[in-house]
């Protein structure tokens, strides 16, 4: 497995952290998130905005239709993992260097 870089993590973190937030949202709010980040996304070249936020609004659409929800469920939970995985390699890193 490759080296995750701090902006990976960062990316990693913020995915899981707003798909987990609209998991919680209703079936009709969620796509309309979704819709908003798509937007947010189109106008990627503008200061604060993002091409990001387009795939990210795609995810959050997915959650509201049945056949690709679990895809995305899978996913999050793959992303959670390498977040998880990553702290934890960090962790012993800066363990085996003050042991040194």
């Amino acid at each position: 497995m490759k080296e995750s870089t701090p902006l990976r993590q960062s990316i990693d973190l913020a995915t899981v952290k707003i798909l987990q937030w609209g998991q919680k949202l209703p079936v009709g709010v969620r796509s309309i998130a979704g819709l908003l980040l798509m937007l947010g996304g189109v106008f990627g070249f503008l200061p604060i905005l993002g091409f990001w936020m387009f795939p990210l609004g795609l995810a959050l659409i997915a959650l509201d239709i049945p056949w690709t929800r679990s895809r995305i469920q899978q996913w999050i939970l793959r992303i959670e993992m390498r977040v998880r995985t990553t702290a934890t390699q960090h962790r012993a890193n800066n363990h085996s260097h003050h042991d040194a």
